[in-house]
C-alpha cells in the first residue's frame, strides 16, 4: 500500500510503501487519532518506522501502489 501523510505546518507530505493492509492501516491511523497512543507509527516495506505526532497529522491517504510498465505497450 502507497501512504501519504500531510502534517501540519510542513511544507511536504510523507510517502512510504507500506506491506500493511489498507484496514490495519486505517485502524493503526484511528487509534493515533482516539488519543489512546497519541502517535502514528508506520512500518514501511524496509522495516523503518515512521513516526509522527497524531495532533499534528493533517491527511492520511492510503491507496494502491500503481506499478510502473515498461517498453513500448506502455503508453
Amino acid at each position: 500500500m502507497e501512504v501519504k501523510i500531510g502534517v501540519q505546518h510542513a511544507p511536504r507530505e510523507l510517502t512510504l510503501e507500506s506491506k500493511q493492509t489498507a484496514e490495519e492501516i486505517e485502524a493503526i491511523v484511528a487509534e493515533a487519532l482516539t488519543g489512546k497512543t497519541g502517535l502514528l507509527s508506520l512500518e514501511d516495506e524496509h522495516g523503518r518506522k515512521v513516526l509522527v505526532p497524531a495532533d499534528r497529522l493533517a491527511y492520511v491517504d492510503i491507496g494502491e501502489t500503481k506499478t510502473r510498465r515498461v517498453g513500448f505497450g506502455a503508453v
